[in-house]
């Protein structure tokens, strides 16, 4: 079956398609979709049996001969893929693409909150941002929408160029490039060119691009590429050559910042100020490229610092948390080096007596990693933290005198038998080490 022919299907059965067996809506598609531990060709049989009306499966074995209600193709995600893009190109509103090592979900939901001010938007869900949620957000797409943000990750050369290959953005920007998921990239400079898809399709098609000049690598890779269209945006205050611009004022701990352009505003001198719920002088990028979207689609000034105002994170994403005992600043989603060093570095400068780190292992760091993790420690030797808790197997390996746990099941035992109190604590590690179970302990 040719995909136009699926999607006509997809629109016959009202645009419901479903990937989980268990919630198959009356009259909907089942698409089998295979991961490491499941096979979705196995439940095809069910999701019909549950109320879809057709299954599309890509192994013969699993269709009884006679039974219209399947559909065959050669590879349920591929097909998922380009049943998404058809759908996507229905609409002509604009799409904004995004990636980066740090920074692109809450960069995402600032923008989707920026622009919702004025349009109605549709936005990645979570961080759906891999090629079976990027589809899944394209999906999502209706008449009633009038722009949307999609956010592309990343952790293999080529997956961007995937993507956007399906999403094709209209306008787009890369947060930063660091040191993360080295295993998959092989190096620094591959995680450049991985993220740097995303410019490559952009420049190709002379879409917009929303950039963050004070950053050098990500400068150097624009400048490789053949932009005529870009709005710029930088930290550092008003002298900077970007068309907006930002300083921190103060991250005690909550980022206050105020911020000019000449971008669309009544005047060029114009100072705002926003006094936002996120923790991290190093969120004021996002802020700055969220505030450059909403100019560049004519935003008012005035509700865009309403909507940077009014945010607040979650998924344990610069989260600050007040309990009983404890001030708990939780960043416990992800971790790389980069990541790693900036809140480290942001912790370091909030006010507040008797701090406390504890830190998880940064993971897909592959031969790196035994470097990049004492980088880490070596840092926290130049700091003055009172107690530094390290947990993982790549962080017992380092050199240093701090506190090691194997896993965060002993840091709960220890916590249990005898809980900090009256301390400042950051948690910081990769999702993989688990330390999201340790706030509700603390």
């Amino acid at each position: 079956m040719e995909i136009s022919e699926l999607y006509h299907l997809y629109l016959k059965c009202g645009q419901q398609l479903t990937t989980d067996s268990r919630n198959c809506p009356q009259g909907s598609i089942f698409l089998a979709l295979k991961g490491i531990s499941f096979d979705g060709n196995k439940f095809a049989a069910n999701a019909l049996e549950k109320g879809c009306a057709y299954a599309v499966v890509d192994e013969k074995e699993y269709v009884p001969e006679g039974d219209s209600r399947y559909i065959l193709v050669d590879d349920t995600l591929t097909t998922y893929k380009e049943l998404a893009r058809e759908h996507r190109r229905q609409f002509s509103f604009p799409v904004i693409g995004i990636t980066g090592t740090n920074g692109k979900t809450t960069t995402k939901e600032l923008i989707s909150a920026v622009l919702a001010k004025k349009y109605h938007v549709v936005h990645t869900e979570a961080n759906y941002n891999n090629d079976v949620g990027v589809p899944r957000t394209l999906l999502t797409f209706r008449p009633e929408h009038e722009i949307a943000v999609v956010e592309m990750g990343a952790s293999h050369p080529g997956d961007i160029r995937k993507l956007v290959d399906y999403v094709e953005p209209t306008c787009g920007l890369i947060t930063n490039v660091g040191r993360a998921h080295l295993q998959g990239f092989g190096s620094f400079e591959g995680v450049k060119r991985t993220k740097g898809e995303l410019y490559d399709f952009l420049a190709a098609h002379d879409a917009q691009l929303f950039l963050n000049s004070g950053d050098p690598d990500l400068l150097e890779m624009a400048g490789q590429r053949n932009f005529q269209k870009v709005v710029s945006y930088a930290s550092g205050g008003a002298d900077h050559e970007a068309v907006v611009t930002g300083s921190v004022q103060s991250c005690t701990p909550f980022l206050n910042f105020t911020w000019q352009s000449g971008l669309h505003t009544p005047s060029a001198s114009q100072e705002y100020e926003v006094r936002s719920q996120l923790i991290g002088a190093y969120n004021i990028n996002n802020m700055l490229a969220a505030i450059a979207v909403g100019l560049y689609f004519d935003v008012e000034p005035t509700l865009i610092c309403e909507a940077l105002r009014d945010y607040v994170p979650s998924n344990n994403r610069s989260q600050l948390t007040v309990t009983k005992d404890n001030r708990l600043v939780v960043d416990a989603y992800n971790a790389n080096p980069t990541s790693m060093k900036a809140a480290l570095e942001n912790f370091r400068l909030i006010d507040g007596d008797h701090k406390m780190v504890i830190l998880g292992d940064m993971l897909e760091l592959g031969e790196a990693s035994a470097t990049e993790h004492q980088r880490i420690v070596d840092l926290l030797k130049t700091m003055d933290f009172e107690t530094v808790w390290l947990v993982g197997d790549e962080f017992g390996k380092t050199d240093g005198s701090f506190r090691k746990f194997h896993n965060v099941d002993e840091v709960k035992a220890c916590i249990t038998a005898d809980k900090p109190r009256g301390r400042y604590i950051l948690i910081k590690g990769s999702n993989g080490s688990k330390l999201w179970q340790l706030p509700e302990l603390l």
